[in-house]
């Protein structure tokens, strides 16, 4: 992953080639239509939803970015960004050895916060894996730590139940052909093996894989990286397995990075819990629970799912501001979690002081502003049937007119620090029409 700084992601894949740019703006609808507008995907669509099921309902996972940009504390870009030469940068796999438990805490924290799958980086951009590797010399394995990171990872996943992720970077700052692999038709072959190879040893050394997350296909096309057979070899290794959009192919789901933007098929975003993707020792830009809260409501109101990120120190252990976090949100899920796994689409969203989602004919307000013993949604077209405190179940006092709905009667202060809730029967599925309010509501008899 990358910062926010000079070097975007979204700027990066601009300037990768518009084969990869292309294909990661382009909503997954149909296999057929992929194939007809040139973008070739390796599944069907009955295959896809299938496959899709239990992510849809999951909505909430957790990223984990660990490496040796974890030694140095200075963000997972460190190498590119201060040009740090890589023979120099090699050295700090004789220091990174973490404590044997840490994927433990990673993934008890993941599962109290309410989350239901775990990706972590199994190579990032430093080209360093976290697994054992017959192809390279620079792995954990082979280093240091002198095990495979990612067997400890993958135990404690299973463990405690939930769906299992890898993560893996394309483009690699460590290999000689890395680069040169632009240019030399000999060196592509030896890297396009190289990562074919390591795609193939993570999807058969693990058992079963739920998620690959690919990053950054930079320096090569789809094409270039034979990304459609990588991806064949994948899916019949790991048949049930969902496929990211970053290999150059569309697969199975769109990833938004570092903001919510909903596509017309399965969408994903990630984001951090502050501004760093690996361990930032001096960041203390920290998401409160209310903001991670509100954002994985919005993901949720429009069908998407919301990975969030934390970056362990090199011991493994997790900052205390992102514990402090997780472990909040995961008090609130707690109560909550299944006006998120559970969600419909809702087509009800404007307000400046809510997120919304929807269970059939129910309307879920979740307030994270609290506007005190009167709360207004204006424009819902359906008839009110009755509303109450989603966590008491107390009945609340409403009356509906043409352009608004207020609720009356309410505590003065939010019950929910994070988010209260108030649950409403609607006669219909719930919408909302803003513009009717702007255009319709009576202006004749104001003074100007």
């Amino acid at each position: 992953m990358t910062n926010q700084s000079s070097l975007s992601r979204r700027r990066l894949l601009q300037v990768a080639g518009a084969t990869a740019a292309s294909a990661s703006l382009v909503p997954q609808t149909a296999d057929a239509q992929d194939a007809a507008e040139g973008r070739p995907t390796t599944s069907t669509t009955e295959d896809r939803e299938r496959r899709l099921k239990w992510w849809r309902e999951a909505r909430f996972g957790m990223f984990i970015h660990f490496g040796l940009y974890s030694v140095l504390g200075r963000h997972e870009w460190a190498m590119e960004e201060e040009g740090i030469p890589v023979a120099e940068y090699e050295l700090l796999a004789k220091q990174f050895n973490p404590k044997p438990d840490a994927a433990r805490a990673w993934v008890k924290l993941a599962k109290a916060a309410g989350m239901k799958y775990v990706v972590m980086t199994t190579k990032h951009h430093e080209g360093f894996c976290l697994f054992d590797t017959t192809t390279t010399n620079y792995c954990a394995w082979k280093q240091a730590a002198g095990r495979d990171l990612i067997a400890e990872f993958v135990e404690a996943v299973r463990a405690e139940g939930l769906r299992l992720g890898f993560y893996y970077s394309l483009m690699d700052w460590h290999h000689p052909d890395g680069v040169r692999c632009r240019g030399d038709d000999s060196a592509r072959r030896r890297f396009v093996d190289y990562v074919h190879g390591q795609v193939r040893e993570l999807c058969t050394n693990y058992g079963k894989v739920d998620v690959l997350w690919y990053d950054y296909n930079w320096p090569l096309s789809a094409e270039q990286w034979e990304a459609a057979k990588l991806n064949r070899m994948v899916r019949a290794l790991q048949p049930d397995i969902l496929i990211n959009n970053r290999s150059g192919i569309p697969e199975d789901f769109q990833t938004p990075e570092q903001h919510i933007q909903a596509y017309d098929g399965p969408w994903e975003a990630c984001m951090t819990t502050n501004d760093s993707w690996g361990y930032q020792r001096t960041d203390d830009n920290w998401k409160s629970p209310k903001t991670i809260v509100r954002n994985l409501l919005g993901c949720a109101r429009d069908q998407g799912n919301y990975l969030l990120n934390i970056g362990p120190a090199a011991d493994g252990s997790i900052p205390p501001p992102a514990v402090y976090i997780l472990g909040a949100v995961g008090k609130w899920m707690a109560e909550h979690g299944d006006l998120v796994h559970k969600a419909d689409l809702c087509q009800v969203k404007h307000s400046t002081f809510a997120q919304f989602t929807r269970q059939g004919n129910t309307l879920y307000i979740h307030a994270y502003f609290w506007p005190g013993e009167t709360l207004s949604v204006g424009g819902l077209r359906q008839k009110v049937l009755s509303a109450r405190l989603y966590a008491t179940n107390q009945p609340v006092a409403f009356d509906q007119q043409r352009f608004r709905v207020r609720f009356t009667g309410l505590p003065a202060s939010a019950p929910d620090p994070i988010a209260t809730v108030l649950a409403v029967e609607c006669a219909g599925e719930p919408t909302q029409d803003q513009n009717a309010i702007r255009i319709e509501r009576r202006r004749e008899g104001v003074n100007i």
